[in-house]
């Protein structure tokens, strides 16, 4: 039965609704995704790892748990928040409802608030963190109590405020590594879904012997700072044989292993806070090794060659974030998690812009022309278009065959024409509703 809870935000607005999953008191940064789906791929992402996480979809849960469907080995949300929750899922691949499943993790939940009205809160004020208080232990009722009183209601903001999301990627480096399979299981179960590679003209390939080829007989380090699975599901389906190494590794341990070439996987935090993964990438650059980066990869990799990082308002997560391919002028639609990005303006010589969020104008890709690396900020491995932007890790393919791959690369629109892009269509946009 669904008992007492409510969301406590920084600025000292409360929301009240009913608990489920968990009970108890947590406290974590609270940020929304936009997702009308992939409620469990959320769940698992290591990327959400600290956060308390609002889902702006009314009704979660109703194809209820799918492990297969996981990309990591355990869910690493702080808390969880929805409109309404499914309690009777109904899919032919349901292993379990969405409470049970929450309750295993030890994740605290809250339902029946006006989810909407707290995204428009994290939209207008920026990501902050939140505390949920939900069931009836002593901790809670104490919480409860506080926010009755306004001296101690003041304390406990200042608790709130006081959060910080540390050591994050040491909390969820290799969290998918239990639950890897080999390559010719992944092949077979992503056909069975149509989920084969897609070539950047759009055309699938269904065979794996021909999808393989160009792959076969090289070697990946998949460094992961948290990576999720189906980007090593991705490698596999080419044909790389994968090595999966810790966050922790040294570039040393890594070029080691001798690799063709370094996957730099997705993870949570501050990319910043990363100081010895920086080092080590610029030393793998200074080998040519070939690189290919996504989320928080994206992030370090421009860090290494001398770019910087800015926090968002509210960053970007779901699966229908718009980005504009400037060599080609196509726009695709992707899937994000991320609350950090890396700053137009401080681009590197070498470094050319090769996506842009055409809602805000922000960085989603990145391709170096004086070193064999390429990086996006989206995940081409998350299937929201829903394949389209798989290409790239044909793209990672081809660097690995040929180092030289990306020199002659030519963006048809420089990083100045992206930001006047984006600044046009906004100006558009606003004409045509005041009209």
């Amino acid at each position: 039965m669904n008992t007492k809870a409510c969301l406590v935000l920084a600025n000292g607005l409360v929301f009240e609704g009913k608990s489920f999953g968990a009970a108890g008191c947590v406290t974590g940064e609270a940020v929304f995704t936009t997702g009308m789906n992939g409620y469990i791929e959320t769940l698992t992402d290591p990327s959400y790892y600290g956060q308390i996480v609002t889902q702006t979809f009314p009704l979660i849960g109703n194809y209820g748990i799918i492990p297969n469907d996981f990309e990591s080995d355990a869910a690493h949300v702080r808390g969880y928040i929805v409109r309404s929750w499914c309690e009777e899922p109904s899919n032919f691949r349901n292993g379990g409802d969405l409470d049970s499943y929450l309750k295993t993790q030890k994740i605290i939940g809250l339902c029946d608030i006006d989810t909407r009205a707290l995204t428009k809160v994290l939209r207008e004020s920026g990501v902050m963190n939140g505390m949920i208080i939900s069931g009836d232990s002593d901790e809670a009722k104490a919480k409860f109590a506080a926010l009755e009183n306004p001296a101690e209601k003041e304390k406990l903001l200042a608790e709130i405020k006081a959060y910080k999301i540390e050591k994050a990627v040491e909390s969820v480096t290799c969290s998918a590594v239990k639950i890897e399979k080999d390559a010719k299981t992944v092949f077979a179960e992503s056909a069975a879904y149509k989920a084969v590679p897609v070539r950047a003209d759009g055309t699938k390939e269904n065979d794996p012997d021909v999808a393989m080829k160009n792959g076969k007989g090289k070697k990946v380090v998949l460094w992961d700072f948290g990576a999720k699975a189906n980007i090593r599901r991705e490698l596999l389906k080419r044909g790389l044989e994968v090595i999966t190494m810790p966050a922790t590794a040294t570039a040393s341990e890594i070029l080691a292993k001798n690799p063709d070439g370094v996957m730099l996987s997705n993870g949570p935090g501050d990319p910043q806070d990363n100081k010895a993964i920086i080092e080590g990438i610029k030393e793998l650059l200074a080998k040519k090794t070939p690189i290919f980066g996504i989320c928080l990869g994206h992030q370090l990799l421009a860090l290494a060659k001398g770019a910087d990082t800015m926090k968002l308002k509210y960053g970007h997560r779901g699966a229908n974030q718009p980005v504009k391919h400037l060599s080609t002028g196509r726009v695709y639609i992707s899937s994000q998690n991320h609350g950090y990005a890396v700053k137009n303006e401080s681009l590197p010589a070498g470094a050319v812009l090769s996506f842009v969020n055409t809602n805000d104008g922000t960085c989603e890709g990145i391709t170096y022309t004086d070193v064999p690396a390429f990086s996006v900020q989206f995940h081409p491995e998350a299937s929201s278009g829903p394949l389209d932007t798989s290409f790239l890790f044909d793209e990672f393919v081809n660097l690995i065959n040929d180092p030289n791959y990306l020199k002659n690369f030519k963006a048809n629109t420089e990083r100045v024409d992206a930001i006047t892009y984006f600044a046009s269509t906004i100006k558009s946009t606003k004409g045509a509703r005041r009209a």
